[in-house]
Protein backbone atom coordinates (compact mmCIF):
# COMPACT_ATOMS: atom_id res chain seq x y z
CA UNK A 1 0.00 0.00 0.00
CA UNK A 2 0.97 3.28 -0.88
CA UNK A 3 0.70 6.43 1.26
CA UNK A 4 1.43 10.03 1.25
CA UNK A 5 1.71 12.02 4.21
CA UNK A 6 2.09 15.72 4.12
CA UNK A 7 0.69 18.41 6.18
CA UNK A 8 0.81 22.39 5.64
CA UNK A 9 -1.22 24.91 8.05
CA UNK A 10 -0.63 28.58 8.74
CA UNK A 11 -2.41 30.08 11.99
CA UNK A 12 -1.00 31.56 14.91
CA UNK A 13 0.89 30.31 18.07
CA UNK A 14 -1.75 29.64 20.96
CA UNK A 15 1.32 29.37 23.51
CA UNK A 16 4.53 30.12 23.59
CA UNK A 17 7.06 27.55 22.46
CA UNK A 18 8.80 25.40 24.72
CA UNK A 19 12.49 24.42 24.26
CA UNK A 20 13.85 21.26 25.92
CA UNK A 21 16.40 18.80 24.82
CA UNK A 22 17.23 15.03 24.53
CA UNK A 23 19.47 13.24 26.59
CA UNK A 24 21.66 13.43 23.64
CA UNK A 25 21.49 16.97 23.71
CA UNK A 26 19.06 17.44 20.26
CA UNK A 27 16.87 20.62 20.72
CA UNK A 28 13.33 19.73 20.53
CA UNK A 29 10.44 22.60 20.54
CA UNK A 30 6.75 21.97 20.79
CA UNK A 31 3.86 24.44 20.57
CA UNK A 32 0.40 25.09 19.86
CA UNK A 33 -1.30 25.95 16.45
CA UNK A 34 -4.65 27.06 15.70
CA UNK A 35 -6.15 27.68 12.61
CA UNK A 36 -9.60 28.98 11.56
CA UNK A 37 -12.13 29.25 8.93
CA UNK A 38 -15.11 31.53 8.93
CA UNK A 39 -18.07 30.89 6.61
CA UNK A 40 -21.70 32.15 6.88
CA UNK A 41 -24.26 29.54 7.64
CA UNK A 42 -27.71 28.51 5.87
CA UNK A 43 -29.43 31.37 8.04
CA UNK A 44 -26.90 33.60 6.86
CA UNK A 45 -25.26 34.08 10.25
CA UNK A 46 -21.51 34.37 10.64
CA UNK A 47 -19.47 30.75 11.89
CA UNK A 48 -16.28 29.92 12.68
CA UNK A 49 -14.08 26.59 12.90
CA UNK A 50 -11.39 26.52 15.40
CA UNK A 51 -8.77 23.96 14.66
CA UNK A 52 -6.12 23.23 17.20
CA UNK A 53 -2.66 21.09 16.84
CA UNK A 54 -0.14 20.63 18.57
CA UNK A 55 3.54 20.75 16.46
CA UNK A 56 6.88 19.83 17.04
CA UNK A 57 10.11 20.63 15.63
CA UNK A 58 13.86 19.14 16.22
CA UNK A 59 17.79 20.49 16.00
CA UNK A 60 18.27 24.22 13.97
CA UNK A 61 14.65 24.41 13.24
CA UNK A 62 13.83 23.66 17.11
CA UNK A 63 16.15 26.59 18.33
CA UNK A 64 14.84 29.16 15.33
CA UNK A 65 11.56 28.20 16.58
CA UNK A 66 12.26 28.62 19.65
CA UNK A 67 14.12 32.26 19.19
CA UNK A 68 11.47 34.26 16.91
CA UNK A 69 7.89 32.89 17.60
CA UNK A 70 5.54 33.58 20.67
CA UNK A 71 2.29 33.15 21.79
CA UNK A 72 -0.08 34.88 19.08
CA UNK A 73 2.69 35.01 16.11
CA UNK A 74 1.51 33.72 12.74
CA UNK A 75 3.71 30.58 11.34
CA UNK A 76 3.50 28.13 8.12
CA UNK A 77 4.28 24.96 9.03
CA UNK A 78 5.02 22.12 6.71
CA UNK A 79 5.69 18.54 7.86
CA UNK A 80 3.70 15.21 8.39
CA UNK A 81 1.76 14.06 10.98
CA UNK A 82 2.06 11.34 13.76
CA UNK A 83 -0.38 9.66 16.34
CA UNK A 84 1.57 9.29 19.58
CA UNK A 85 -0.32 6.99 21.81
CA UNK A 86 0.30 6.91 26.15
CA UNK A 87 -1.20 5.64 29.20
CA UNK A 88 -1.40 7.70 32.23
CA UNK A 89 -0.46 7.03 35.70
CA UNK A 90 -3.78 6.12 36.54
CA UNK A 91 -3.90 3.84 33.70
CA UNK A 92 -5.78 6.14 31.39
CA UNK A 93 -4.97 5.53 27.90
CA UNK A 94 -4.82 9.09 25.66
CA UNK A 95 -3.81 9.77 22.20
CA UNK A 96 -3.85 12.78 20.10
CA UNK A 97 -2.19 13.62 16.00
CA UNK A 98 0.92 16.26 15.95
CA UNK A 99 2.34 17.85 13.09
CA UNK A 100 6.08 17.02 13.10
CA UNK A 101 7.51 20.03 11.93
CA UNK A 102 10.20 19.76 8.53
CA UNK A 103 9.93 23.34 7.51
CA UNK A 104 8.38 26.42 8.63
CA UNK A 105 8.20 30.12 6.93
CA UNK A 106 8.03 33.30 8.67
CA UNK A 107 4.77 35.07 8.11
CA UNK A 108 5.08 38.84 7.27
CA UNK A 109 9.07 38.61 5.87
CA UNK A 110 8.81 36.14 3.50
CA UNK A 111 11.57 33.84 4.48
CA UNK A 112 11.50 30.00 4.17
CA UNK A 113 13.20 28.25 6.73
CA UNK A 114 14.60 24.69 5.95
CA UNK A 115 17.21 22.94 7.74
CA UNK A 116 20.32 22.25 6.29
CA UNK A 117 21.36 19.28 5.85
CA UNK A 118 17.41 18.53 5.15
CA UNK A 119 18.23 14.69 6.28
CA UNK A 120 20.45 15.17 9.22
CA UNK A 121 17.74 17.77 10.68
CA UNK A 122 14.54 15.80 9.70
CA UNK A 123 15.28 12.57 12.24
CA UNK A 124 14.96 12.51 15.68
CA UNK A 125 17.79 11.23 17.74
CA UNK A 126 18.01 7.45 18.48
CA UNK A 127 15.71 7.64 21.57
CA UNK A 128 12.78 7.90 18.92
CA UNK A 129 13.42 4.96 16.76
CA UNK A 130 12.77 1.59 17.58
CA UNK A 131 14.81 -0.84 19.33
CA UNK A 132 17.60 -3.04 17.49
CA UNK A 133 15.94 -6.18 18.38
CA UNK A 134 12.51 -5.22 15.74
CA UNK A 135 12.64 -6.85 12.57
CA UNK A 136 13.19 -3.79 10.30
CA UNK A 137 11.29 -5.47 7.47
CA UNK A 138 8.03 -6.14 9.56
CA UNK A 139 5.15 -3.12 8.93
CA UNK A 140 3.68 -1.92 12.30
CA UNK A 141 0.35 -2.78 11.27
Amino acid sequence: MAGFNRVIMMGNLTRDPQLTYTPSQTPVVEFGLATSRKWKGQDGTGREDVCFVDCRAYGKTAETISKHFQKGKTILVEGRLTFDQWETPDGQKRNKHRIFVENFTFIGDGQKQTPEPKQAEQKPSDEFMPDADDDPNSIPF
